[in-house]
């Protein structure tokens, strides 16, 4: 099983940036298909972006054009840079690994978590 450790999160005002980290040990990411969820206060782990095991990207709709995910083998580490940060991305934001090889939006699908991040945006 693959250990995740997230990094990264923070408080920012809304328009803002922030890079969240999540280094991985046990396994390679590169050979496994990877995301990002988060969670807000009451609601359900949502689907934020993907990676999956041929490397294709996946977003959610909500994210779209705002956030990216990536991968850097060679730290084995993957990131998601999120851009024109809005007070409704505020949440914890968690990395999952091993999920299906054509990836997936469920959580329920990833097999290795991170403890979570937490992001905080103000308006």
């Amino acid at each position: 099983q693959v250990q995740l450790v997230e990094s990264g999160g923070g408080l920012v005002q809304a328009g803002g940036s922030l890079r969240l980290s999540c280094a991985a040990s046990g396994r390679t990411l590169r050979s496994l298909p990877v995301a990002w969820f988060r969670q807000a206060p009451g609601k359900e782990r949502e689907f934020v972006a993907s990676i999956t095991l041929i490397g294709r990207t996946l977003y959610a709709d909500s994210v779209k054009g705002r956030f990216t995910i990536s991968r850097d083998n060679a730290k084995n580490t993957m990131y998601l840079q999120m851009n024109s940060l809005k007070p409704e991305d505020t949440a914890v934001y968690l990395c999952a690994a091993d999920g299906p090889p054509a990836g997936s939006t469920l959580p329920t699908n990833f097999n290795s978590w991170g403890q979570g991040t937490q992001v905080a945006v103000s308006s």
